[in-house]
């Protein structure tokens, strides 16, 4: 998102938040914004806690903000701050303010402005502060234990950049295999995902797959026909690239979830794959899961909607948080979106994801791609070696936290 959107989205935000605030003040009076919405551990996740988070979300415009995204995020940031409490990491004043005022600068703003902002529309101070504390002080603590194994080979940028500058298409054919991980159930998830990732023959995979995978795909054994690169998830791509036929990639944690992808066979095509510089989507939750009576009500819709625009009348006398519209550039597509919308033409439905902890169905529609306009630039190879860095990072970050998950006592009171 860029600077002038947030901004944007900020200055529109304010009037609406301050009416609704004034609106809903004499609910938030008769209730306890201190009641407890959820335990991890020993520590407490209150009302006020998810009022403040979704209310900052909001006026960011972030992705993530319905009730249950929050409280599930917050209940990773407890993760995180008692992972970094047992090993004494803390962040001095000055590396806070420095990490405020880079949050700052992305809505064009200093620190100080921006937390006027924040409180004009009704975000506290703290909320900010223990949003940014938090992040600053998990990234560190991940680059210190994982950094020293995360080496980017110049093969893997080289591929890297072959798979955003090439000529020509690049089209692979991969099986994949998509475990649902609630909290619960996450050490044994990822602990068979270990196993899976050593399979040496696609037979071997394609057997896991029909025993283990959520997805549609599962009757074939978890393949899928011939797909563009550039269709797939770019955090994706360089992982693919970097395999030889039959070999797999590493668990890859996604929302309630592990996959795994196994190289099949890989080919150029003599025209160009086309580049989407917006992905176009719409998800609509349905409650219960992969239950019979979710996946009916999803059979239900897909029978009275032709277009994504058709799902706001589907969705009309339900709540907002139902229908989520999204149009994003694909690298900042959640991995298993991207990897699901890979598959679909404009129109087209995929019922294989879940949220909430696998309680939540997702109704997933593709509604159009928009091509990106051909620039001439020159790639930045140390960039691309960072991204490529970061990727990898964020996966030991992901299994670390659903390792956690399932060591800890969690405890959802609503």
């Amino acid at each position: 998102m860029s600077t002038k959107t947030i901004l944007e989205r900020v200055t529109l935000t304010l009037a609406a938040s301050a009416l609704a605030l004034t609106a809903s003040f004499g609910q938030l009076q008769a209730q306890n914004l201190f009641a407890p919405i959820a335990q991890v551990g020993e520590s407490l996740i209150t009302e006020f806690e998810v009022e403040q988070r979704i209310l900052f979300l909001q006026i960011l415009g972030a992705q993530g903000g319905t009730r249950d995204q929050v409280i599930q995020e917050l209940i990773r940031d407890r993760l995180r701050i008692s992972a970094t409490q047992q090993i004494g990491i803390t962040l001095s004043e000055g590396e806070l303010q420095s990490g405020l005022s880079e949050f700052a600068a992305r809505a064009e703003q200093t620190a100080e402005e921006f937390v006027e902002t924040l409180e004009s529309a009704g975000v506290a101070r703290e909320t900010l502060r223990d949003f940014v504390a938090t992040q600053l002080i998990w990234r560190d603590f991940i680059r210190a234990r994982f950094g020293a194994r995360v080496q980017i080979s110049e093969r893997e940028v080289d591929r890297a950049v072959a798979s955003t500058t090439s000529s020509t298409g690049i089209e692979v054919l991969i099986s994949e295999i998509i475990i649902p991980a609630p909290a619960e159930l996450a050490a044994e998830v990822l602990e068979q995902a270990e196993v899976i990732a050593q399979s040496k023959t696609q037979a071997e995979f394609s057997d896991y797959a029909r025993r283990f995978s959520a997805t549609a795909s599962r009757e074939n054994g978890g393949k899928l026909p011939w797909t563009s690169l550039s269709d797939l998830p770019p955090v994706l791509r360089p992982l693919l690239l970097a395999l030889a036929p039959s070999e797999v990639t590493s668990p890859l944690p996604i929302p309630d979830a592990v996959a795994l992808f196994q190289m099949r066979d890989i080919r150029e095509t003599s025209t160009a794959a086309p580049r989407y510089s917006a992905i176009e989507y719409a998800a609509y939750y349905i409650a219960g899961g992969r239950t019979p009576e979710a996946l009916a009500r999803a059979q239900s819709v897909m029978r009275q909607v032709d277009r994504c625009d058709d799902l706001y009348g589907v969705a009309r006398d339900e709540p907002e948080a139902n229908l989520d519209r999204g149009s994003l550039p694909p690298s900042e597509l959640p991995t298993d979106i991207a990897v699901e919308l890979a598959k679909l033409d404009p129109g087209e439905f995929s019922t294989a994801l879940t949220r909430s902890n696998g309680t939540t169905l997702v109704l997933l529609m593709l509604c159009g791609r928009t091509p990106q306009l051909e620039e001439d630039e020159e790639i930045d190879r140390d960039a691309v070696a960072a991204q490529l860095r970061n990727q990898r990072l964020n996966a030991f970050s992901e299994n670390l936290l659903n390792q956690m998950a399932a060591e800890t006592t969690i405890v959802v009171f609503e």
